[in-house]
C-alpha cells in the first residue's frame, strides 16, 4: 500500500512536469492564433492592406500545421521524440520573434505559415510520447486536463488579445508567446522521457508511401478523419472570420467581440465536461448520436437567423453555442473510434487523420472568407451547415455497422 501511494506521489510532480510542459507549449502555440486573430485588424492597418488578410493569417498558420506532420510521427519514432520535440519548440521560439521584424503582410503571412510548422509537434511528436509514457487510466486523466486547457485558449485569447491591442503593439504578444514556449523548453529539456520505438532504423520514403497508402485504403477511417474535421469547421471558421464580421461588419468593440466567443467556447467546455461525466455510463456511439443533434440544430439556427436578417449576429452566436456544445459532447468519442478503426501504427494514422483535418480547415477558411464577402453573414452561416449535414453524412457511414462503438469499454 505504502509503495502504491509513493509512486502517485512521483506521479504527482516529476512525471507530471512532462505533460504540464507540453500543455505549456500547446497552450503558446493555441493562443499564437487565439490572442492574433483580434489584433489581425491592426496588423491589416498597420501594413497597409484590406479585412481579407484577416482570415488568411489563420490559414496560413493551420497550413503550416499540416505541412510536416506526415514525416514527424515516423521521424521521431526513428531518431527518438526528445530531439525531435525541442527542435519544435525552438523553432516555434525562433518563428515568433522573427515576426518582429516583418515590414510586409506577406512577410507576416510566411511567419505565420513557419509557426504553424509547430503545431505539428504536438499531435505528431508529444501526444505519441504521452501515450507511450503513462498506463492506460493515468493517460486519459492527463490527456482529459491537456483537452481542457487546450480549451482555455479560445475562451481567453480572443479576450485578452482584445485587450492587449489597446495597452501594448501587437508586436508585443510574439514576444510573450516566445517566451512561454521558452518555458515550456526549459520544462521538457528536463522532464522528457524517451519513448520510441524503432531507434536506428532507417526512414525510406518508399516505406512511409505504403503506410499510409495502407491507411487512407480504410474507407471507415477515412469518413472519420474527414468528419473530425468538418465537425470543427465552423468553429475556426468563427474564430478566422469573426473579427471582420462583429468589429468590421457590426460595428462592434473589441471588447464586445471578446464577450461574444465566452458563450460559445462556454459551451464548448461544458459538452467536454459533461462528456466526462457520461464516458463511463454512456458508449461512445450513443454519446456521438446524442452530439449530433445540438450540432446540426444549433447550425441551423444560426442559418436561419442570418438568411432572415444578414445583422443577426447575437442569433448567429447563441446558434454557434448550441453547436458548439454538441461538439464537446461528441467529438472526443469520433477521434478515439476513428484512430482505432485503422491498424496501422498510430504515428502514421493519427499523422494522416491531422493532415486529413488540416486540409479542410484550411480549404474551409478561405471559402467562408469568401462567402463572407460575397453574400455576408447569410452565406458564411449556409456554408457552415452545409459542413454540418456533411459531418452527418460521413459519420452516419463510420456508424453504419451497429457494433462501432457500442461497448462501454472504446474499442
Amino acid at each position: 500500500m505504502h509503495n502504491s501511494s509513493l509512486s502517485g506521489k512521483r506521479l504527482g510532480r516529476q512525471a507530471l512536469l512532462f505533460p504540464l510542459c507540453l500543455v505549456l507549449y500547446e497552450f503558446a502555440t493555441y493562443i499564437g492564433n487565439d490572442m492574433i486573430q483580434p489584433g489581425m485588424l491592426s496588423v491589416v492597418e498597420e501594413f497597409g492592406v484590406g479585412n481579407e488578410w484577416v482570415p488568411t493569417s489563420m490559414t496560413a498558420y493551420l497550413a503550416g500545421g499540416m505541412f510536416l506532420q506526415w514525416l514527424l510521427g515516423p521521424l521521431s519514432d526513428r531518431i527518438g521524440r526528445r530531439p525531435v520535440m525541442l527542435t519544435g519548440v525552438v523553432w516555434f521560439i525562433v518563428t515568433c520573434l522573427a515576426t518582429l521584424l516583418a515590414q510586409t503582410i506577406e512577410q507576416f503571412t510566411l511567419l505565420r505559415f513557419l509557426q504553424g510548422i509547430s503545431l505539428c509537434f504536438i499531435g505528431a511528436v508529444g501526444y505519441a510520447a504521452i501515450q507511450e509514457s503513462f498506463e492506460e487510466a493515468v493517460c486519459i486523466k492527463i490527456t482529459a486536463l491537456m483537452a481542457n486547457v487546450a480549451l482555455i485558449a479560445p475562451l481567453l485569447g480572443p479576450l485578452v488579445g482584445a485587450a492587449w491591442v489597446h495597452l501594448l503593439p501587437w508586436e508585443m504578444m510574439f514576444v510573450l508567446f516566445a517566451v512561454l514556449a521558452a518555458i515550456a523548453f526549459f520544462g521538457l529539456q528536463k522532464a522528457m522521457p524517451e519513448t520510441a520505438t524503432r531507434m536506428g532504423e532507417k526512414l525510406s520514403v518508399k516505406e512511409l508511401g505504403h503506410d499510409y497508402r495502407e491507411v487512407l485504403k480504410n474507407l471507415r477511417f477515412v469518413a472519420g478523419a474527414l468528419a473530425t474535421g468538418f465537425v470543427s469547421l465552423p468553429l475556426l471558421a468563427w474564430i478566422a472570420q469573426s473579427p471582420v464580421i462583429i468589429i468590421s461588419g457590426e460595428q462592434a468593440t473589441s471588447y464586445e467581440y471578446g464577450l461574444l466567443q465566452v458563450p460559445i467556447f462556454g459551451a464548448l467546455i461544458a459538452g467536454n465536461l459533461v462528456l466526462a461525466r457520461q464516458t463511463s455510463r454512456k458508449t461512445v456511439r450513443s454519446l456521438i448520436i446524442l452530439g449530433g443533434w445540438p450540432i446540426m440544430i444549433g447550425l441551423l439556427i444560426a442559418a436561419v437567423a442570418t438568411v432572415a436578417s444578414t445583422h443577426a449576429y447575437l442569433w448567429m452566436t447563441a446558434g454557434l453555442s448550441i453547436y458548439a456544445f454538441g461538439i464537446g459532447l461528441a467529438n472526443a468519442g469520433l477521434v478515439r473510434l476513428t484512430l482505432f478503426a485503422s491498424e496501422m501504427s498510430k504515428g502514421t494514422v493519427s499523422a494522416a487523420m491531422g493532415m486529413l483535418q488540416m486540409l479542410i480547415f484550411t480549404v474551409g477558411i478561405e471559402v467562408s472568407k469568401h462567402a463572407y464577402e460575397a453574400g455576408g453573414s447569410g452565406l458564411f452561416s449556409l456554408l457552415n451547415l452545409m459542413s454540418g449535414v456533411l459531418w452527418l453524412a460521413m459519420t452516419v457511414y463510420f456508424l453504419k455497422d451497429k457494433r462501432v462503438g457500442s461497448s462501454l469499454e472504446p474499442q
